[in-house]
């Protein structure tokens, strides 16, 4: 296998302005308000990000349980996935590593990293019709993937190039989406991004047509940037416009509010 270079993937989408434009409308509202509005808009800011980062974990889990049990433990696993990161974050640092990744992989698959600890997977596996690298080319591609992702600039596009090209690999034996899905999200937080999510089960059913399909169009023609890798871009970076979306209308207090309807979906699952 070998990696879609970071040359190939444009630096600039037309998404990526009005993303911009939105997130600074976001901190114009909190920065710039008088004192007594400024305080109340950044507590708005931080209850719709604690949503937010709620979500994701609920979504991560309930994308990949099957049943509600097996929900419960995989949102009690990313939980603690979305804690190391948060602190992290707080101390500056950025997701740049092989360790961070295996960090992130104890995190949300500690069953999995026991049996194997500290190993990438030593097995050859499907991904639907895909076939990831074999186990002997993993380490070399990882370690090459973290090396090349400074050379793209924006860092919304690097996660989701980082997202794409880790679930392709498929490094470790079990969690490779969450692992993928979470170090997407590191860097999105750590660039002030909110993070982002697949919504429901049609999004979950598009998200893994057009990733596989991507997939498979790389493996047989790895020198060009494929329309099925620009619409798994495309869809991620809707994805980003709809969390920012989210954030400006909780501090808007606008009542067509996206995501709403998900308070309710979570209760079930809802910690202490």
């Amino acid at each position: 296998m070998k990696l879609l270079p970071p040359d190939l993937v444009p630096s600039h989408f037309p998404q990526i302005p009005p993303i911009d434009e939105d997130l600074r409308s976001v901190y114009r509202l909190i920065v710039f308000s008088p004192d007594l509005q400024a305080t109340q808009l950044l507590h708005r800011f931080f209850e719709a990000i604690q949503h937010l980062r709620h979500v994701l974990e609920f979504k991560n889990a309930q994308q990949e349980a099957h049943t509600e049990a097996e929900a419960r433990q995989y949102l009690e696993h990313l939980h603690k996935a979305m804690h190391l990161m948060v602190e992290e974050i707080g101390q500056q640092r950025c997701l740049q590593t092989a360790v961070d990744l295996f960090r992130l992989f104890r995190a949300v698959a500690p069953e999995a990293a026991t049996r194997h600890p500290n190993r990438y997977r030593q097995t050859i596996v499907q991904v639907g019709s895909y076939l990831p690298p074999e186990p002997r080319e993993v380490p070399g591609l990882v370690d090459e993937l973290l090396a090349r992702l400074p050379e793209i600039p924006h860092p919304v596009i690097r996660a989701i190039y980082l997202h794409h090209e880790l679930v392709r690999i498929h490094p470790f034996v079990d969690g490779n989406g969450r692992v993928g899905r979470m170090a997407k999200n590191w860097l999105m937080m750590y660039h002030l991004y909110p993070p982002i999510f697949i919504y429901g089960r049609e999004d979950r059913t598009r998200y893994i047509r057009v990733s596989e399909q991507s997939f498979r169009d790389i493996e047989q023609d790895p020198g060009t940037f494929h329309a099925s890798t620009q619409s798994f871009f495309e869809a991620e970076m809707r994805r980003v416009k709809a969390s920012i979306a989210f954030l400006l209308a909780r501090l808007l207090r606008d009542a067509a509010q996206p995501f709403g309807a998900e308070d309710e979906e979570i209760q079930p699952y809802a910690r202490d």
